[in-house]
């Protein structure tokens, strides 16, 4: 069982930066590859960015360039740097772990608004 905590969500002007956190407790999780995502009223939940055990990174296109996510094992933590940010950004974002080939453990999820 794995407990997953975000934080860092608010309120950003257009062009500013949020930086999120997800801690993680109950396990390690410096073994399983890590995901954010994210959820706008009346949307489907998309993938934002995915990081692997070993470091690698993927992002979905509209957030390319923008959006960096990273790891720390010392601190069980996984981190989303958000830049450049836009309107269309604003979406409760929540970390997940995958387990055995799903995502299968959730956070409650962090609210990030931005302003235009």
């Amino acid at each position: 069982q794995v407990q997953l905590v975000e934080s860092g969500g608010g309120l950003v002007q257009a062009g500013g930066s949020l930086r999120l956190s997800c801690a993680a407790s109950g396990r390690t999780i410096s073994g399983n590859t890590m995901g954010w995502f994210r959820q706008a009223p009346g949307k489907q939940r998309e993938l934002v960015a995915a990081i692997s055990s070993g470091g690698g990174t993927n992002y979905a296109g509209s957030v390319k360039g923008r959006f960096t996510i990273s790891r720390d094992s010392a601190k069980n933590t996984v981190f989303l740097q958000m830049d450049s940010l836009k309107p269309e950004d604003t979406a409760v974002y929540y970390c997940a772990a995958r387990i055995v080939g799903s995502y299968k453990y959730w956070g409650q999820g962090t609210q990030v608004t931005v302003s235009s």
